[in-house]
């Protein structure tokens, strides 16, 4: 389980790309929104290599092979190789391989992603009603009801599952789309067998990048608090929260100790740059030319300063009030700079 004492964040006097040798990057909100680079995120990317920091884009989705994600970024403008991306797919597969013997029998109910990964392991793919040693399942748009209605029967018999991820929602080109987890909630409903599950907040996902890249010192850098950051601290290293996807102020004010980022910076500039910390005096939180209070249960901020900075201080005096009150600061009226 993370840990979920109150935290606040951690200081860095030195650039992270220094600090540590492994960033794994989350890719949507982090390096792409839909199908256009986030602004500045191959320069940054760039950067980062040149300290000699190595970068892997790890993602939930399982239902695209590797290549296919190194295309899209190479097409962006992201220097990288299939080598460079682990999927929820692979970690999956690499749960399967810890338990099964190789050639070993496994329902493969998903996309071409998982279908690939599962094969790379040496395991065999075989039909839903065959005999196997276990389910895997991952996100499939042409996966048929009929086949999830007998694995299902199967999972509640005995059959071993495991799930690529839980994700609740899945980005489409015609909008938000329900995604795996709503699958695996029904699944769990019917059978009452909970799942092994390999994408964040879970850490098979994070300890599969590690692995393959040899990191000693690795840093998860993603949008989302519930799976990237969530899932650093399940596997207990440190994380930087980037502000160019889902989170915004009212989540990161709202954010319990255990979703807490240990650096926050608005884009992945901050990789390459230290991470300095508020100073605390009473009930003001300040740094860099920014203060912030809450008093009354409102949030308050003034000054002038980085837009990250502005970012640190609304955090920690965030954060410290809703640790003592139970609940988050009201928002209204502060807006970020810029």
């Amino acid at each position: 389980m993370p840990p979920t004492e109150p935290t606040t964040l951690r200081s860095s006097d030195e650039p992270l790309d220094r600090r540590y040798d492994l960033a794994m990057l989350d890719l949507d909100g982090v390096v792409y929104v839909g199908a256009s680079a986030v602004p500045g995120a191959p320069e940054h990317v760039a950067t980062a290599r040149t300290a000699g920091m190595r970068v892997a884009f790890i993602t939930n989705n399982a239902s695209r092979p590797p290549r296919a994600v190194a295309e899209q970024l190479h097409e962006l403008g992201v220097d990288t190789g299939p080598d460079d991306v682990v999927t929820s797919a692979q970690a999956a597969a690499s749960v399967l391989r810890g338990r099964l013997a190789e050639g070993a029998p496994v329902v493969v109910l998903g996309g071409p992603g998982l279908v690939e990964a599962v094969a790379a392991t040496g395991l065999a793919r075989v039909a839903v009603d065959e005999p196997a040693d276990a389910v895997v399942t991952g996100y499939g748009p042409d996966v048929l009801w009929g086949e999830i209605m007998r694995a299902a029967v199967r999972i509640k018999d005995g059959l071993w599952w495991v799930a690529s991820n839980t994700d609740g929602t899945f980005p489409t080109s015609f909008g938000v789309a329900p995604g795996h987890g709503v699958l695996v909630e029904t699944l769990r409903r019917f059978t009452g067998v909970e799942p092994v599950v390999a994408g964040k907040p879970s850490r098979p996902l994070i300890d599969e990048t590690v692995r393959r890249c040899g990191a000693e010192r690795p840093l998860m850098v993603g949008d989302r608090l519930d799976t990237d950051i969530l899932g650093a601290r399940t596997a207990g290293i440190d994380s930087l929260l980037v502000l160019t996807g889902v989170t915004g102020l009212p989540e990161l004010v709202a954010a319990e100790p255990g979703l807490r980022p240990t650096y926050l910076s608005s884009d992945l500039a901050g990789l390459d740059r230290p991470q300095p910390v508020p100073e605390i005096a009473g009930d003001t939180v300040s740094l860099g030319g920014w203060t912030a209070r809450v008093a009354d249960g409102e949030l308050a901020v003034d000054g002038a300063g980085s837009t990250d900075d502005w970012w640190r201080v609304v955090a920690v005096a965030a954060w410290r009030h809703l640790d003592e009150a139970g609940e988050p600061a009201t928002t209204a009226g502060v807006e970020p700079p810029g």
